[in-house]
């Protein structure tokens, strides 16, 4: 009976093994099909991108926290481009304490614009010598660098904002450049930071402003179309994406409602929103990765944007199918 159950055993693991390697060879033959995420390769989250010519590029920061670790660890951000929205193609590593002495690391949530043929980068980063977060930026001749330091010294430093009794308050930036191509820079956490910039696009021009937003969490990103103005942003926690509308810049904005539910696993939503080749994306993360993906290992995908006859914004339907290539 012992020499039964051993050969039945034997059989069975080889069985197994067999049906494994079987399996595992049937998918590296035909791999998954493209969709959301986007990137697999690695973690990549809060996502910002801008259209260049006939190309998309693509900033996220990269979640690097080991398995278990149950909070944020980000060294770096990473630059892709696409000219299909579906095939991503990375193109640039941008470490922290490389590109600024100033800041300590963490490379949070950041943005690029581009003015005048120059490319400017609004980061977030923890500072070395003033308590919480700041704002930095970097500028680059080339949407993918090399980028090198604008200023010697941040933008915003968390001692500028105190009615926020916190020091992760000045995150998130993100900048508008208006018709008449004045440029205009939103941040915050727990309250909703607004400030004109300069032409210069390096310094601030006037006071720093507050704009009241339901529930506001973080995340702010502005865009336009048609006439209308649109202000989104990361609503309660875990959070959601809700947007206000306006007919000018500098307000007043109304709040219209949910854009996008909480987004699969993750506690965070974050959102960047483009018109490319004559269609509306709204992209963002979540934390669908199989393996160990969540909250602070989360993932970039890409859905359509649609509007009403009215201008307001429907609901976005993520999908894990994603969106289909452009031309």
């Amino acid at each position: 009976m012992k020499i039964k159950h051993f050969l039945l055993t034997s059989l069975a693991v080889a069985g197994f093994s067999f049906q494994a390697t079987a399996q595992k060879a049937s998918f590296e033959v035909n791999p998954p099909l493209p969709g959301n995420p986007v990137i697999t390769e690695k973690y990549t989250a809060d996502p910002a991108a801008i259209v260049y010519g006939d190309t998309v590029f693509l900033y996220v920061g990269h979640d690097q926290a080991p398995p278990r670790k149950n909070f944020y660890e980000m060294h770096e951000w990473l630059i892709y481009s696409s000219t299909d929205m579906v095939n991503w193609k990375e193109r640039a590593a941008v470490n922290v304490k490389e590109t600024f002495d100033w800041a300590a690391d963490d490379a949070w949530a950041a943005e690029v614009i581009e003015k005048n043929g120059k490319f400017y980068w609004y980061v977030t980063v923890s500072h070395k010598e003033i308590h919480g977060k700041a704002i930095g930026i970097a500028v680059a001749d080339s949407p993918i660098g090399p980028w090198k330091d604008a200023l010697g010294h941040a933008l915003i430093t968390n001692d500028m904002t105190t009615d926020a009794k916190i020091s992760w308050d000045d995150i998130d930036p993100t900048v508008f450049i208006d018709d008449d191509g004045s440029a205009h820079l939103f941040w915050g956490n727990t309250i909703c930071y607004y400030a004109k910039l300069k032409d210069n696009m390096l310094e601030l021009d006037g006071e720093i402003m507050q704009v009241p937003l339901p529930n506001f969490t973080e995340a702010p990103w502005v865009h336009k179309k048609g006439d209308n103005y649109y202000l989104s942003y990361a609503y309660q926690f875990p959070e959601k994406t809700a947007y206000a509308m306006s007919k000018s810049i500098n307000g007043p904005w109304e709040y219209k409602g949910i854009l996008n539910e909480v987004a699969g696993n993750s506690n965070t939503n974050h959102q960047a929103i483009i018109e490319y080749k004559g269609k509306d994306y709204f992209i963002y993360h979540n934390g669908s990765i199989p393996t160990d993906g969540g909250s602070f290992r989360r993932s970039v995908c890409v859905d359509y944007l649609y509007y009403n006859p009215d201008g307001t914004l429907k609901r976005v339907v993520m999908t894990s199918e994603g969106v289909e290539p452009v031309e």
